[in-house]
C-alpha cells in the first residue's frame, strides 16, 4: 500500500510540474514533451490503481475540477538578532519572505524548507504553523487567484547565502527597517505579526 501511495505520488508530481510546464512552454517541442508526461502520469496511475487512463485524464479537465485556493507557504525565519530573512523577488524587484506556490508531492514544512534553501541556500527546519491567512482578508493588492497563505515558522540551522535565478538579492532585516516589500506576497503588518506570535510559543495558530 505505501509504495503504491508513493508511485501515485510521483505520478501526481509529474503531471503537476508538466501542466506547469504546458503553460509556459514555448514551442511545440517543449508542449509535446509535457503531454507525454502527462500520459506517462495516467500510465502510472492506472497501473497502480487499476482505474482506466482515460478516466484519469477526465478526472484532471478543468471542466471537471472542483476548483479550489491555490495555497502559498511562506517560512518564517529570525536569526538570532531577532531579524527576519527576507528576499528580493526577481518578478517586481521588492522584498518577501521566503517561499511560494505548495509543490505536489511535499508537505508544508517540507515546501517552506525547500523554498528556504533554493532562495538563499540556508538550511531551516520547519518547526510549526503561526498562521493561515486567507488573502482577501488582508490588504494585498488585487490578484486573479483565491489564495491561502501558511506562514511556518522555521529555525536556521546553517548554510551560505548563494546565487539563485529568480532572487537578486536577500538578507536578514530589523523590523523597523524593512526594505520595500513585495505586498502581493506579504505585508508588513504580517511580519509583525508572524514576530509575535513566534516569541510565544503558546499562542494560538492564528487563522481568518
Amino acid at each position: 500500500m505505501q509504495k503504491g501511495n508513493e508511485l501515485i505520488t510521483l505520478a501526481q508530481r509529474i503531471r503537476s510540474m508538466s501542466q506547469t510546464g504546458l503553460s509556459y512552454s514555448t514551442n511545440d517541442y517543449e508542449i509535446d514533451r509535457c503531454k507525454e508526461l502527462i500520459e506517462i502520469s495516467n500510465r502510472i496511475t492506472a497501473i497502480v490503481t487499476g482505474v482506466d487512463e482515460d478516466e484519469i485524464d477526465a478526472c484532471y479537465l478543468p471542466i471537471k475540477e472542483y476548483v479550489t485556493p491555490k495555497v502559498d507557504i511562506r517560512a518564517v525565519v529570525f536569526n538570532e538578532k531577532g531579524e527576519v530573512l527576507l528576499v528580493r523577488e526577481k518578478m517586481d524587484g521588492r522584498w518577501s519572505m521566503p517561499g511560494g506556490w505548495a509543490d505536489v508531492g511535499y508537505t508544508p514544512g517540507e515546501v517552506a524548507v525547500k523554498e528556504t534553501k533554493e532562495e538563499t541556500g540556508l538550511d531551516v527546519r520547519a518547526e510549526r504553523l503561526l498562521a493561515v491567512m486567507d488573502k482577501r482578508c488582508h490588504p494585498h493588492p488585487a490578484s486573479p487567484f483565491y489564495i491561502y497563505k501558511f506562514f511556518i515558522l522555521c529555525e536556521l540551522l546553517g548554510g551560505t547565502f548563494t546565487e539563485t535565478f529568480d532572487i537578486l538579492d536577500k538578507g536578514f532585516f530589523d523590523l523597523e527597517q524593512l526594505p520595500p516589500l513585495s505586498l502581493d506576497r506579504v505585508l508588513p503588518e504580517q511580519i509583525r505579526l508572524m514576530d509575535a506570535l513566534r516569541r510565544n510559543p503558546s499562542a494560538t495558530v492564528y487563522m481568518d
